[in-house]
Parts: C-alpha cells; structure tokens; sequence
C-alpha cells in the first residue's frame, strides 16, 4: 500500500511562511493527481492544492496567489509553499492522491499548521 507521509507543519506568524513535503512511497505517476487537503477543527476536509500526472496545478480559492504545490519527480516528493499565512489557514495539512479525497480514502496523520501571533 502506497504511503504518503507529510512534514514542515509549524507554529507561524501571520504573513509568514512555510513549505511543507510530502514523501510518497511509489511512484507519483502511479496516481492521476496528488494534492495537498487540510482540515480544521468542527471543519470538512477541503482541496487547497493539486498536482495532475501532466503538470496541471489546481488551488483552492482561499490559497490562490499564496500557495505553490511543486513536486520533485526523482524524490517522489510534493511540496506546498505556503506565504502570507492567515490565522485562517490553521489547519491540519494532508497529502494524498486525489481519488482518495473524492471516495473518502484513507488517510495519514498529516501535519498540523498553526498561524498565530
């Protein structure tokens, strides 16, 4: 079973900065989209960024302009860089592929993001 283990996540000011990662254990091409979701507390899970197997980037519309999903193919990695964090964006952070997010999918234990003064 493919595993995808996120890191980065932090206590942050607000308009600071993070980019967190996200190892996946097989081959990111093996998935149509591998995204970043996040979830907060009494809050749905949502989409705040996604990658496609050829390239093609989707944002959440909270996080357009502010957050860059960027992968390393050789290191099957994803990455999400994170500026000018909004209390807002506290959040527990997760990495999965897209089909898991769309059929409730199981999930890993993700990476708490925390954006206070």
């Amino acid at each position: 079973q493919v595993q995808f283990v996120e890191s980065g996540g932090g206590l942050v000011q607000p308009g600071g900065s993070l980019r967190l990662s996200c190892v996946v254990s097989g081959s990111i091409f093996s998935f149509y989209a591998v995204g970043w979701y996040r979830q907060a507390p009494g809050k749905q899970r949502d989409l705040v960024a996604r990658i496609t197997r050829g390239g093609t980037l989707t944002y959440g519309d909270s996080v357009k302009g502010r957050f860059t999903i960027s992968r390393d193919d050789a290191k099957n990695t994803v990455f999400l860089q994170m500026n000018s964090l909004k209390p807002e964006d506290t959040a527990v952070y997760y990495c999965n592929d897209h089909y898991s997010f769309l059929t409730g999918g199981s999930w890993g234990q993700g990476t708490q993001v925390t954006v206070s003064s």
